[in-house]
């Protein structure tokens, strides 16, 4: 059995009237991230940690900023068309482990239901799937409530 590990990382500055969409999920709160999409965050470092653990670059490559097919997309269609590439090249989404930094909302009443729309969209039980969230302490410009940021690990396993 062959096994890879790797690492996602993602950031979106924080604007009000945005909703704020996390780890397929979304919450009330005044601001949101900004991008492209939906801009969640969780999901792009997911998917980022799973495209780099297979070397197949990062979600930008694959889902450009500047393609208009991707303007507003729910984040969890990409996550599932990364696992579809990933599951081609014959590998299998063994585990996820995710941290969000933000001050607000908080997101520990959030967390199971993040997992649930995270194992649907990878197909994989909510059991392999760790969220986590910590402030900034006030620091920086998470602390200022200016952006978010979502990194995450990613293990694959091939039986090849």
């Amino acid at each position: 059995m062959k096994i890879k590990v790797g690492f996602g990382y993602d950031v979106h500055p924080l604007k009000e009237g945005r909703p704020m969409w996390l780890g397929g999920v979304q919450l009330e709160y005044t601001k949101g991230p900004d991008g492209h999409s939906d801009a969640d965050v969780l999901i792009h470092a997911i998917c980022d940690a799973i495209l780099g653990a297979a070397n197949m670059r990062d979600i930008g490559f694959h889902f450009s900023n500047t393609d208009a097919r991707w303007k507003g997309v729910d984040s969890k269609i990409l996550l599932k068309e990364v696992c579809r590439m990933v599951r081609e090249k014959g590998w299998e989404i063994s585990n996820v482990d995710a941290s969000l930094a933000l001050e607000k909302p908080k997101i520990n009443p959030h967390i199971e239901r993040m997992q649930q729309a995270l194992s649907e969209a990878m197909s994989i039980s909510i059991e392999d799937i760790s969220i986590k969230a910590t402030t900034n302490e006030k620091l920086g410009y998470v602390g200022r409530e200016e952006g978010v940021n979502a990194y995450a690990v990613a293990l694959i396993v091939s039986s090849c």
